[in-house]
């Protein structure tokens, strides 16, 4: 069952479990599980929904969905606006600075076309492991929080892999060492980027919405395998 964390007349916001589609389109043909969209016509019976933002298909976390098509568009402002807070967590390969902004065009695979793209992350937490990955004889993470200012596909996976902390988990932009590491030791195949939090003024309603979602219980697995204590 898809969890609610909000919901009125206007929209619903759910979290999406990490390897679920929020749709099916082309590109996802060969993939037979039910998308988030199809999981909700499950739970509300004869209830459509309108996804106004995306995840993608390993990402897990917080969306946000408008209960009727005329109501996207102002919910899409929020965006476009700049008027909407997205927070992201993710642990990344390496030790990264304390803070720092991410200003680096992105290219849409869909249709080849670069754009702006802008983040600006700080660390949260930070460890070293007696795990030897390729070249070294250990190994080094950090937890960092994303704030997403452009929306584009796939930026913050693309962003991490821009400066050398690519996602763990990610076998597209990822480190394949070190995906293999979390695998071989602790029987986890998933990507660590998780969509926090939504912080906005209600577009209908002008309610000042604050909407989190913790982290999903394997993040624990792994931190608690580890001895780190991470506060999120």
């Amino acid at each position: 069952m898809i969890e609610i964390l909000f919901e009125d007349a206007y929209c619903i916001v759910v979290h999406k479990p990490n390897n679920v589609l929020v749709h099916h389109s082309y590109y996802s043909r060969n993939i037979k599980d039910d998308s988030l969209l199809q999981l909700l016509r499950k739970q509300f019976v004869d209830s459509n929904f309108y996804p106004v933002h995306r995840l993608d298909r390993k990402t897990s976390g917080i969306i946000l969905l408008a209960k009727d098509k005329t109501y996207v568009s102002k919910f899409q402002d929020l965006f476009t606006s700049d008027a909407i807070q997205k927070k992201y967590y993710a642990v990344v390969r390496g030790f990264c600075d304390e803070t720092g902004t991410i200003d680096s065009r992105v290219k849409n695979p869909d249709t080849g076309v670069y754009k702006d793209a802008l983040t600006g992350y700080k660390t949260v937490s930070q460890i070293t492991l007696n795990i030897p990955v390729k070249p070294y004889e250990t190994s080094r993470y950090s937890v960092l929080e994303f704030e997403p200012k452009t929306g584009r596909m796939h930026q913050l996976r693309k962003h991490a892999n821009k400066i050398a902390h690519p996602i763990i988990g990610d076998h597209k932009y990822g480190n394949r060492h070190h995906n293999q590491m979390f695998e071989t030791n602790f029987g986890l195949d998933y990507l660590f980027l998780h969509a926090h939090s939504l912080s906005f003024t209600h577009p209908f309603t002008n309610q000042d919405l604050v909407i989190t979602k913790k982290t999903p219980s394997f993040w624990n697995t792994f931190f608690n395998s580890v001895n780190w204590e991470v506060k999120l």
